[in-house]
């Protein structure tokens, strides 16, 4: 997905095609929801199949969707690739059930991934991250956006209580699932990648609790955290246990890679911003907030409204799907000011939405900040300038915004 978009391109919107896959790929979704956001903030499709969805683009809106779980439910499904099909996890998969059940469960998991909590896991992950950019500085070629899908599960599998050898097959199978269209992972139709990767993911986190249960081995790991847990008055069942923890694999890997590449890819299209970030390490928490805004990796996530609801200007019958576009929102002019520059000292930054907003805001968010922080700390004290070594090429998916590929060619800073 084109981030700088071209504002000057004429956009009818009765035309626009947002499942159109090409527009992510090769095209510019960011000058359509411009458009959007002035003319329609509640859009309204219908897919060539019969099935429909309204779209919110506005920031207000965005949050109001996404935070208002009596009008916009998340029991029959929350992402787009499952539009028209409700979740057969509702009630059970932590992400596809509402407050109270949602709170419960997300308060229990919770406890282990607040910032307090990952910060003594801090000089670990340095460590991880300092390795994994150690093959960048031999002055070759090296694939950033490509590397970075290992990324999170270098820096989390150990945290997870994930053994390195399952880390390249559970990389790729979330990958499958959040962009079962994309030739670097598709396999056969898109509907059969999607199956083939949710099966897998559940039951490797199936097989883990069972192989756990049966030698009563624990590790401390936030997997075996998740046996204990207690919801409400009792245990999560094994099976709420396997679809949690296939949710919390699937957040570690799939947004974090795509955050670190299209924020260096800013970076290295922004020399002056590079050499501020060098010049003054303090405003790389700012430069963490200011890449999750510009990239938005969660793209989108969906919501059902559960009567009539007024909303954007109009309103979304009962029963219907509404998609609430977070690269959108990360970009409304009316809380980012000059939203489509990249600006490391932006003061807004960190009213950005790109971990969702309320019941639901992202569970792992001080994690991926951490991960986040580290990496960036590393790369701006090690690397001097970075330059693009080929064009790069996007994810082929509406849901997740981001890049597999993104040729580099990194030289060592000097020092004093």
């Amino acid at each position: 997905m084109r981030l700088t978009p071209d504002l000057g391109t004429d956009i009818d919107l009765g035309r626009v095609d947002l499942f159109d896959l090409d527009l992510y790929t090769s095209g510019d979704p960011h000058a359509i929801w411009t458009v959007m956001r002035a003319k329609a903030p509640l859009h309204h499709q219908v897919l060539p199949d019969g099935r429909e969805f309204w779209s919110v683009t506005r920031y207000d809106d965005v949050c109001h969707v996404l935070g208002d779980h009596r009008e916009f439910t998340s029991e029959r499904g929350t992402v787009v690739t499952h539009l028209g099909e409700d979740d057969v996890a509702a009630g059970k998969l932590m992400t596809s059930t509402d407050p109270p059940r949602h709170t419960q469960v997300r308060r229990a998991i919770g406890a282990k991934l607040t910032a307090r909590a990952v910060a003594p896991w801090e000089d670990r992950i340095r460590q991880a991250i300092v390795r994994f950019l150690e093959p960048a500085l031999d002055g070759g070629v090296w694939d950033l956006a490509e590397q970075a899908l290992r990324l999170p599960a270098i820096v989390t599998g150990p945290l997870l209580g994930i053994p390195e050898r399952d880390w390249d097959e559970l990389v790729q199978l979330t990958a499958m699932v959040t962009a079962p269209s994309d030739p670097h992972f598709q396999h056969g139709s898109r509907a059969a990648t999607l199956a083939i990767s949710h099966h897998e993911l559940v039951t490797y986190v199936t097989e883990w609790v069972r192989r756990r249960r049966a030698t009563g081995e624990e590790d401390g790991s936030l997997l075996d955290h998740l046996m204990s847990v207690r919801a409400g008055d009792a245990p999560l069942t094994d099976e709420e246990i396997a679809l949690d923890g296939y949710s919390i694999l699937l957040g570690a890997n799939v947004t974090t890679p795509h955050t670190v590449s299209g924020t260096v890819h800013a970076l290295v299209e922004r020399p002056e911003q590079f050499d501020k970030a060098r010049s003054d390490p303090s405003l790389v928490p700012n430069l963490v907030e200011e890449g999750l805004r510009w990239t938005s990796a969660a793209c989108n996530f969906m919501r059902y409204a559960v009567n009539d609801t007024r909303v954007g200007g109009g309103t979304v019958p009962a029963g219907g799907a509404v998609v609430a576009w977070i690269g959108s929102a990360n970009r409304d002019e009316s809380k980012f000011p000059d939203p489509h520059e990249f600006d490391i000292s932006r003061g807004s930054a960190k009213r950005q939405v790109a971990f969702g907003f309320g019941p639901h805001f992202c569970i792992g968010a001080p994690l991926a900040r951490l991960t986040l922080r580290v990496f960036f700390e590393e790369l701006l004290q090690r690397f001097g300038p970075i330059d693009l070594a080929g064009a790069p090429q996007h994810l082929r998916s509406y849901f997740i915004a981001g890049m597999t590929h993104l040729p580099v060619v990194a030289q060592k800073r000097k020092t004093s």
